[in-house]
């Protein structure tokens, strides 16, 4: 598989799992270490107008 462009790296699809009511994304292995979240880990998504802001989950 080819690598993709610059511009276009961060550009990702959403992609529907289980049985069709979830629909998962995936994200920039940068940002997920930049962040130094871990797999499993807990996150928070709220909406914001018309983006979708997800953070870490505090106890």
């Amino acid at each position: 598989m080819a690598r993709r462009k610059l511009e276009s790296r961060n550009i990702r699809k959403l992609t529907r799992t289980g049985t069709g009511r979830s629909i998962s994304l995936t994200l920039p292995i940068e940002y997920v270490r930049a962040l130094r979240w871990q797999d499993r880990q807990k996150v928070v998504v709220r909406k914001s107008g018309k983006k979708l802001i997800i953070e870490d989950w505090k106890k």
